[in-house]
């Protein structure tokens, strides 16, 4: 079998040609039953908390038994697992899910690892408190009681990647996921290269539409509210470190997967000298800023982020009827806080 790409024929790999059959029937790998694991090889306590996450997140209670709830988000077929069900809620040190983290001196030179073979849900805290664990943080007095905390990379941003490497991952591929921890950037590499049509001038125009090789997993990380929409974790990443002062990062295909670089460099300038870099979108960003610069009046703010004041005022007195921040203090010493 042959794709067309851009002025040649490309002959497709045996995994283009499965996924081409599986977005004919709308489905994806994770929904097949996987015949070498049954349910000796999952945790009850895992399942629990994933329902437990659905619940809260949701604001409901299920009535139905724990099997039926599987079913129900076809995450068990016939009474036996599938590829999805597996790795969220394995028990055992699992080779198909490996992550890996390393603080590296040089290209070489290993300082701190770790290996997460763990269910995919607990992947997540356990992968971002081991990376939090080798950032610098600068300590910012604000004249609050409790002084602020900034990291040197944005943990939002780090956050939004690590997710994304779990829900995206190829987990066919027999590669690790992988964090290198350097002086001066980050690197996060995930197995297999961009899904479906996407292409990295589509991803950093942000001119594509979502596609997911893992549509069960990704399914039960909407439901729990771990992700909150398809597509949009791109933008948020470059606008976490925008908003952070560092530069843009880089995104590209590596091998046989996909690797994002996120720097520490300082954009020119600094955090005061036009942090936003023309991406400043909206709403959400004033209150990032609010967030991360306590006590600033409207002209302060517009100020540092080049925003119109009278946009600007226009959108923090939305936050403000949302109750998201408040004016604290006199209109001539006071300023906005997050509440």
């Amino acid at each position: 079998y042959y794709k067309r790409v851009k002025n040649s024929n490309h002959l497709m790999s045996l995994d283009e040609i499965s996924n081409e059959h599986l977005k004919t029937i709308n489905s994806s790998w994770d929904y097949y039953v996987d015949e070498r694991h049954g349910f000796s090889d999952i945790s009850m306590e895992n399942i629990l908390k994933f329902i437990d996450k659905i619940e809260t997140f949701q604001k409901k209670k299920f009535d139905d038994d724990v099997m039926t709830i599987l079913r129900k988000y076809e995450l068990i077929k016939d009474d036996k697992l599938t590829f999805g069900a597996y790795l969220l809620f394995t028990s055992n040190n699992s080779a198909l899910t490996a992550f890996q983290i390393g603080r590296f001196k040089s290209e070489t030179k290993i300082i701190d690892n770790i290996d997460i073979n763990s269910d995919l849900l607990s992947q997540i805290d356990t992968a971002i408190e081991f990376i939090k664990k080798h950032l610098m943080i600068e300590y910012i007095i604000t004249g609050e009681p409790q002084r602020t905390e900034k990291y040197d990379y944005p943990l939002e941003a780090i956050r939004e990647i690590v997710i994304n490497m779990i829900v995206h991952r190829d987990y066919r591929d027999s590669g690790n996921s992988i964090v290198k921890i350097f002086d001066d950037r980050i690197e996060f590499f995930n197995p297999g290269k961009l899904y479906d049509d996407i292409t990295i001038e589509k991803l950093n125009t942000n001119n594509y539409s979502s596609r997911t090789r893992n549509r069960a997993i990704a399914r039960a990380f909407k439901e729990a509210g771990i992700i909150e929409r398809y597509g949009s974790g791109i933008k948020r990443i470059k606008d976490e470190c925008s908003l952070h002062g560092i530069v843009e990062p880089k995104f590209e295909e590596f091998v046989h997967g996909f690797r994002v670089t996120v720097y520490k460099e300082k954009l020119n300038g600094g955090v005061n000298g036009g942090v936003f870099g023309g991406v400043f979108g909206g709403v959400n960003e004033v209150l990032e800023f609010v967030k991360d610069n306590p006590n600033l009046r409207a002209n302060e703010i517009s100020e540092q982020t080049t925003v119109p004041l009278r946009t600007l005022q226009r959108w923090l007195k939305k936050l403000k009827d949302e109750n998201k921040i408040e004016f604290k203090g006199s209109p001539k010493t006071g300023g906005y806080v997050v509440r």
